[in-house]
């Protein structure tokens, strides 16, 4: 059995190699440049370090390493989609497509096919049931990470494996910390996958620009300040609006004016919706599970988190339409709805917020 190991140089995948070395296999460890370190304005990003630790991982363990660059493939069909969203005035979600474009897209395409399977750091499971991969969720469900994966193929699903989808990040690292792996202190990454150090803002100002506009008090019309660039402002955001007298959120945006609307209070009836339109709904497996030109049951997450939200999915003639079960805050058009089983055990896809 050959497998593929994807290691980034954190702990969550560095410690994918201990396990499968433990099970008897000898994984190939492929370290993916894909940030725009080639760029010399960008001169943060980590991948020298990162390089570093997945060495020491592949010499204590005697696996073939390479690293290898998708970085074209990751401008291509990645940042461009990323730049593209934003100035239409939605929230991208470059992680998503990271995963289904990259990581097991390009990635595939170029090295994986001599390999039976692709192993990967990912807090998610797999499920078969007659003889079909299921996407699961992971045992850590604040750190279940199946709202990344909600675009990815059936045929991608059933070459990947996620050797610590049953562990606790706790567990992680004390596997880490017991056989002294250099990232087993290490933090988790909290930014984009391509950007590095690089803050997002900076990123977006760069390629897309600024745009002065106002930022009108949503249900009054008052104009209460000044803003960069729509594209700089999420709905359902509340920092970074320099605003007084606060909390206020984002509740709306008109890309053609280049206003920002805002609400005021910690619960503004505006920024609450109960139905969210998904377009280009994407199922992992080929054949639903169930007839959605009816009401079927759901979980699911507008944002990477550790709860569910509940309600219903529906095909709506040309777009699907998740009906919750109580108003949710922080709908952001551009970003992914995705769809869980009614007990919240199975990824079943995504959509794109409309």
């Amino acid at each position: 059995m050959k497998i593929a190991s994807l290691v980034s140089g954190g702990v969550d995948s560095s410690v994918t190699v201990h396990l499968l070395k433990e099970q008897g296999y000898d994984p190939h460890i492929f370290y993916i440049k894909i940030g725009l370190e080639d760029d010399p304005a960008w001169v943060e990003c980590p991948s020298a370090e990162d390089i570093e630790i997945t060495t020491f991982i592949a010499k204590k363990y005697g696996c073939k390493f390479d690293v290898i660059s998708l970085q074209e493939e990751y401008w291509d069909r990645v940042i461009s989609y990323t730049i593209d969203s934003v100035k239409k005035g939605a929230t991208p979600n470059p992680d998503v497509m990271c995963n289904k474009m990259i990581k097991f897209g390009a990635f595939e395409e170029k090295y994986g096919k001599d390999f039976d399977l692709i192993s990967t750091g990912h807090y998610a499971t797999s499920v078969e049931k007659n003889d079909i991969k299921y996407l699961g969720t992971a045992k850590d469900s604040f750190k279940d990470q199946t709202y990344f994966l909600g675009q990815i193929s059936q045929k991608q699903l059933d070459k990947l494996i996620f050797p610590i989808g049953g562990m606790h990040k706790k567990e992680v690292r004390e596997v880490a910390a017991n056989i002294k792996l250099p990232s087993a202190g290490r933090k988790d990454s909290q930014g984009i996958c391509f950007l590095g150090k690089i803050n997002y803002n900076d990123f977006i100002r760069r390629y897309v620009g600024q745009k002065t506009g106002r930022i009108i008090e949503f249900e009054t019309g008052k104009t209460l300040g000044k803003h960069q660039g729509v594209w700089f402002h999420t709905i359902g955001q509340r920092k970074g609006l320099g605003l007084s007298q606060g909390p206020w959120f984002v509740v709306d945006k008109d890309l053609d004016s280049n206003i920002v609307f805002v609400s005021n209070g910690y619960d503004p009836v505006a920024q609450y919706k109960d139905i969210i339109n998904l377009s280009h709904f994407h199922f992992i497996n080929q054949q639903p599970d169930r007839d959605y030109s009816i009401k079927q049951e759901v979980k699911f997450k507008i944002r990477h988190q550790p709860e569910f939200n509940n309600g219903f999915l529906v095909n709506d003639g040309d777009q699907f339409a998740i009906h919750s079960d109580k108003p949710i805050s922080g709908v952001a058009p551009g970003q992914f709805g995705v769809v869980y089983l009614p007990d919240g055990s199975i990824c079943l896809g995504s959509g794109v917020i409309s």
